[in-house]
């Protein structure tokens, strides 16, 4: 049994838009504020925005750990002083990686043991169904799914929960609602996707909560800032803290297990339960 004590976290969505990245970066930054070293890795090949997110232009990205250009350490940005750092990918240069659902191993390999060295690796992903989403996914221990109230959010979140069933073996989806409006818009959004994969996949999500909507979130975009950081009193503020308590407590509880296993995993390689 090895030392591990890393929970992987892969964030997903069925379609863009939903906020992924956002979510991505402020769960993290909410991870960091309560004390944990956090990782968060950009792995959209196409469409990398979170060092915009931040306001950051990075010398390194993950095309450069890929090649072999540049070593680990010398990609990782730090966003914090306290252990919060990111591995920036570069938008528009998938085109770059001839093999691109080779990428996710390489990856595992070439981190190697720096991913043990924090509390939570946090992996945005591309939204969709393409292998490389696929294969990402199959890397960490926990999915979070990003889904908001309309139709074809839950539609296409539904349709990559059925391809990563059956194509990965993956059948354990954490729920996370963006942009609701109450409570009740929250708990309906997740029922209906929820039914949907109870009765025709077999598959029981489980709801991590809601972030509500809020226009200070629009506006720490546009200040390239993590919106916890410049709106800490804000109720979508609360809501990250919220989905970052349930995410330390379920890590408290999933530490046995975790012990067992690499931070990052092969590609199709599920460990069921």
């Amino acid at each position: 049994m090895s030392d591990n004590t890393t929970l992987s976290i892969a964030v997903l969505s069925g379609k863009g838009g939903v906020g992924k990245s956002n979510l991505a970066l402020n769960t993290s930054f909410a991870l960091n504020k309560k004390g944990a070293r956090v990782l968060l890795m950009d792995c959209d090949l196409g469409l990398a925005n979170l060092d915009v997110l931040l306001g950051i232009t990075p010398t390194g990205h993950l095309q450069h750990l890929v090649d072999g250009s540049l070593r680990p350490e010398e990609v990782l940005v730090p966003i914090t002083p306290t252990g919060f750092d990111l591995l920036p990918a570069s938008s528009g240069v998938a085109e770059s990686f001839e093999n691109q659902h080779l990428v996710p191993s390489i990856v595992i390999e070439k981190l190697g043991a720096l991913a043990s060295s924090y509390d939570y690796v946090i992996m945005d992903i591309g939204a969709g169904i393409s292998p490389t989403v696929q294969h990402f996914a199959a890397m960490a221990m926990m999915r979070v799914m990003v889904i908001t109230p309309e139709p074809t959010s839950l539609t296409d979140s539904y349709a990559l929960i059925k391809v990563l069933a059956a194509r990965q073996g993956i059948r354990d989806h954490l729920v996370l609602v963006n942009q609701v409006e109450s409570a009740k818009q929250e708990e309906q959004s997740f029922k209906r996707l929820a039914a949907a994969c109870t009765h025709f996949l077999g598959i029981t999500p489980v709801s991590l909560g809601g972030i509500s909507h809020d226009n200070n979130l629009l506006e720490a975009v546009r200040r390239q800032k993590p919106m916890l950081q410049e709106f800490p009193k804000s109720k979508s503020a609360k809501d990250f803290e919220e989905v970052a308590d349930k995410l330390s407590k379920l890590r408290t509880s999933m530490l046995p297990r975790i012990a067992q296993l690499s931070p990052l995993r092969m590609p199709g390689a599920i460990i069921r339960e």
